[in-house]
């Protein structure tokens, strides 16, 4: 299941390497080496190796790509390769959520946000952050005119990168086209937790009738998709045109949506 630590790799960017898991194995190759001849040096291990001995050098000493980086430290939060059926991969997949329906990962620096909003408040947002282990802050709670956030305050960008590699977007999420195909990989009961935490941000609420719609400026394809995890959790049929969905009473009482 993702995040995987080749996916995750791969949100990097790298100057020499075209694909940044390239990277990650020539550097755990070089390591090896080492480990087994300590008294060689650049020269040797980049010949042994078939890499060049200036960018062995660094590697013998204490450089680490930014790839390796990102993965120790999402080894060190669990975050890799989580069993579909454990607290981890459900803090992933209802995070992603959060991200996919009131938040966003910049595309700068892959850091995530989520807005509180009428129906997800400050605190369950938080709470969702930090069952995946990270703490949170909030980001522009004094700036007049700015959407207030709540972010990580440690490892948020490693965080940021394992959820684009789970399907979120980095960046503008108008033109995300495919539905996180991660949310089928987990029990229904996550995935529709997923459906709920998805509605309560994205639903509008009327004042007068528990019927809410949800409206999603995507491209059909996600839009489809998204009506078919909410048909999958729920016994109520989904209505609705093309850039909005219709949640009736009955299907928002099922889910747990006020």
């Amino acid at each position: 299941m993702e995040p995987t630590a080749k996916s995750l790799s791969r949100t990097y960017s790298d100057r020499v390497y075209s694909d940044p898991w390239e990277k990650v194995l020539d550097y755990r190759r070089v390591r090896e080496y080492a480990a087994e001849n300590p008294n060689a040096g650049r020269v040797r291990v980049g010949r042994a190796l078939d890499l060049p001995p200036g960018r062995v050098r660094g590697w013998l000493k204490d450089t680490v790509p930014d790839p390796v980086r990102g993965i120790n430290a999402a080894i060190d939060h669990g975050w890799l390769d989580p069993d579909p059926d454990s607290e981890t991969a459900a803090a992933l997949v209802e995070l992603l959520a959060h991200v996919l329906a009131g938040g966003s990962i910049t595309e700068r620096n892959y850091s995530p946000g989520v807005a509180p909003g009428e129906r997800v408040g400050a605190e369950e947002i938080r709470n969702a952050f930090e069952r995946t282990d990270v703490e949170t802050r909030t980001r522009n709670e004094d700036a007049p005119g700015r959407a207030s956030e709540i972010v990580p305050t440690c490892d948020g960008t490693v965080l940021g990168r394992c959820l684009v590699a789970m399907g979120a977007p980095a960046g503008e999420k108008t033109t995300l086209k495919q539905f996180p195909a991660v949310v089928w990989d987990v029990p229904r009961s996550i995935r529709r937790s997923f459906a709920q935490i998805y509605v309560r941000h994205r639903g509008l609420k009327y004042p007068d009738k528990s019927t809410t719609q949800v409206q999603v400026k995507r491209p059909d394809s996600f839009i489809a998709e998204l009506r078919d995890v909410l048909n999958d959790v729920l016994d109520e049929p989904i209505g609705g045109a093309s850039t909005r969905l219709t949640i009736s009473a009955a299907a928002a009482r099922e889910l747990g949506v006020e």
